[in-house]
């Protein structure tokens, strides 16, 4: 029997379609992939804290202390956070009737008086009679039976969500126990011509990420320090909540400063009403903010850890939104920092090519 080779098309076509199946069937496992991709990531942050433990203890003993310490740390920053939050959303709370009264005589009258726009004049009281008309309009349920299966439905998906939510932390240990075993396994994937030059590369772009990731999260609670403190010395009643906020969105560069200035000179319209000297102490606590976080944070805590320009960061966060939403926006600089190592020994490689050298020209080029 003669064998016959297999024609280039239907090789290349099979190719195609082996690659599109598998990339379709990864979209229809999403939800089982996502908890493995977020405890592979807690994982990567958790390792080098249980790496140094299990120099002294065994490695499981040492994945218990770090849990166990993290478990404890958040719930005893919940103990002291969870009041003060409450009761700064009760005083938010109560300034809805302060923002209905300054939407009915500031800006209901500035567009009677200005334009020939007629504004609603909005009460409390009619809030309650909204939502149920937007409960009624935007949810209607034929009978009883079909609004039962409307809850149950949300309860199962409920449960199967907070299901995936409780598996991340086994997932998690699991990664961290075996952690060394896979990373000699990957290494004795790669071949051996190119083994030395891609675990350099990995390396470089492991210290890069971790370094950015160590000093983005010290600039992040050390900024939120410093909003909530200058923004409760102001009077600010809301200032904890702002300042905790702007902290936690600075990940995204320029998003936390956003959010927390207009958050705050709201608040203070609020409370204060148009009272310049309340109004400029809180621009100078964002500048003041600004300041440290750009001359003093970001210099001594994250240096040139991505090295970006800023245009460049920019532009990732906004193409990170674009392709990914929120979860772009947060990914896009550890996502830059990596690109810019990978990117670099690319560049290296291009001026060590003969083409760039001017030896060799591309077969496009070459004249016959």
């Amino acid at each position: 029997m003669i064998n016959q080779p297999i024609d280039p098309f239907f090789r290349r076509l099979f190719i195609v379609v082996a690659i599109v199946v598998a990339v379709f069937l990864l979209y229809l496992m999403t939800p089982v992939i996502v908890p493995f991709v977020v405890a592979f990531v807690l994982a990567y942050l958790f390792n080098p804290l249980v790496k140094r433990l299990s120099k002294y203890i065994k490695r499981w003993i040492a994945i218990i202390i770090v849990y166990s310490t993290i478990t404890l740390g958040m719930v005893l920053l919940l103990w002291w956070l969870i009041p003060t939050l409450w009761h700064q959303l009760q005083a938010a709370w109560e300034y809805l009737p302060k923002v209905l009264n300054w939407y009915n005589q500031v800006v209901r009258e500035w567009f009677i008086n200005n334009s020939r726009i007629r504004l609603p004049e909005l009460e409390a009281k009619g809030f309650s009679d909204t939502l149920v008309d937007y409960m009624q309009t935007n949810y209607k349920f034929a009978d009883a039976s079909s609004m039962m299966s409307q809850i149950l439905t949300s309860s199962m998906n409920f449960i199967n969500n907070a299901g995936l939510i409780v598996l991340v932390p086994i997932l998690t240990f699991y990664f961290l126990f075996n952690w060394d075993q896979r990373l000699q396994t990957w290494k004795m994937a790669i071949p051996a011509p190119y083994c030395k030059k891609v675990i350099g590369i990995a390396q470089e772009c492991d210290r890069a990420l971790m370094a950015f990731i160590k000093g983005q999260l010290l600039v992040m609670v050390l900024l939120g320090a410093i909003y909530a403190v200058q923004l409760q010395l102001i009077g600010l009643e809301l200032g904890l909540i702002i300042g905790m906020v702007a902290g936690i969105a600075s990940f995204v560069p320029y998003l936390g400063f956003g959010i927390g200035f207009i958050a705050a000179i709201i608040a203070c319209l609020f409370q204060f009403g148009l009272n310049w000297t309340y109004l400029s102490l809180i621009v100078g606590a964002f500048l003041v903010g600004q300041a440290a976080e750009g001359y003093i944070l970001q210099p001594l805590l994250l240096g040139d850890k991505i090295g970006l320009s800023p245009l460049w960061v920019i532009f990732a966060v906004l193409a990170g939104a674009s392709l990914l939403g929120f979860v772009g926006m947060l990914i896009a600089l550890p996502v830059s920092a990596v690109l810019n190592v990978l990117f670099r020994h690319l560049y290296a490689y291009y001026q060590s090519t003969d083409f760039y050298k001017g030896r060799k020209q591309l077969a496009l080029f070459d004249k016959k």
